[in-house]
């Protein structure tokens, strides 16, 4: 686990944006099971999650279309509640960062750290963003 003071203003980055966070395998079930399309942000410590994956996903939200609900885990923190995260997006192996998008429970996209990593988050935008303009 890290240091959660150091954390805080990684978690608040994607917070600020208006989504949720999620601690418990419980609340990753829950929210997963929703109907309509869902976003789910493995939220990390690591570079690519700093200078690709979050502001990507910041960028993305700005799009006409999005996702109706958005949550984040944060990977090395909440291991439980990541680890229930990476079930919905099976077959693909756990990275960090990775975000998933699902449409009424399946999951429709996933972009992994070998996504993030090296490409700018304009780029890495545009992934999210075509993926929302198919499904949301």
């Amino acid at each position: 686990m890290y240091d959660p003071e150091m954390v805080q203003p990684m978690r608040d980055e994607v917070t600020s944006l208006g989504v949720k966070e999620l601690r418990t395998p419980q609340e990753v079930e829950a929210a997963v099971k929703q109907p309509g399309t869902t976003l789910v942000f493995v939220n990390s410590v690591c570079g690519c999650a700093a200078g690709g994956a979050r502001p990507a996903l910041r960028l993305s939200l700005m799009n006409a279309k999005r996702p109706a609900n958005l949550y984040t885990v944060f990977a090395g923190m909440e291991t439980a509640a990541v680890a229930k995260a990476r079930e919905y997006f099976a077959p693909f192996r756990p990275s960090s960062p990775q975000i998933g998008i699902l449409k009424d429970g399946k999951l429709v996209k996933v972009i992994q750290r070998q996504d993030i990593e090296g490409r700018d988050p304009g780029s890495i935008a545009q992934m999210l963003v075509a993926t929302y303009n198919e499904v949301c």
